[in-house]
């Protein structure tokens, strides 16, 4: 009887290639459509029930990041996690990174 293999923990390749084109079509949404840029702005929209998804920056202090997470789960909005604050910020068209961001309904 031949030995049972693990099954390892690795995505098949094209999950991970639609996850990124996904994660690119969020952000282009965001550079084109109405969007708040920071953590006051993203927060006070969140409370306003405007908010369609929220963006956060992975590399972002979590102290940061956090209470607007907890608030879009108590919400009912999508977190979608953005690798760099860089990153984030470009999206948005501004010239600096950015922690938090949302897209407006």
């Amino acid at each position: 009887m031949p030995a049972k293999r693990k099954k390892l923990g690795v995505q098949n390749p094209l999950s991970v290639v639609a996850q990124e084109k996904e994660a690119c079509r969020m952000l282009t949404e965001l550079k084109t459509g109405p969007k708040v840029v920071g953590v006051k702005q993203t927060k006070r929209a969140l409370n306003d029930g405007k908010v369609l998804r929220v963006f956060l920056a992975g590399d972002a202090d979590p102290r940061v990041t956090e209470p607007v997470e907890a608030l879009s789960a108590e919400q009912g909005v999508d977190v979608v996690k953005v690798p760099s604050m860089k990153e984030l910020g470009s999206a948005c068209g501004i010239a600096v990174g950015s922690a938090v961001a949302a897209l407006l309904r």
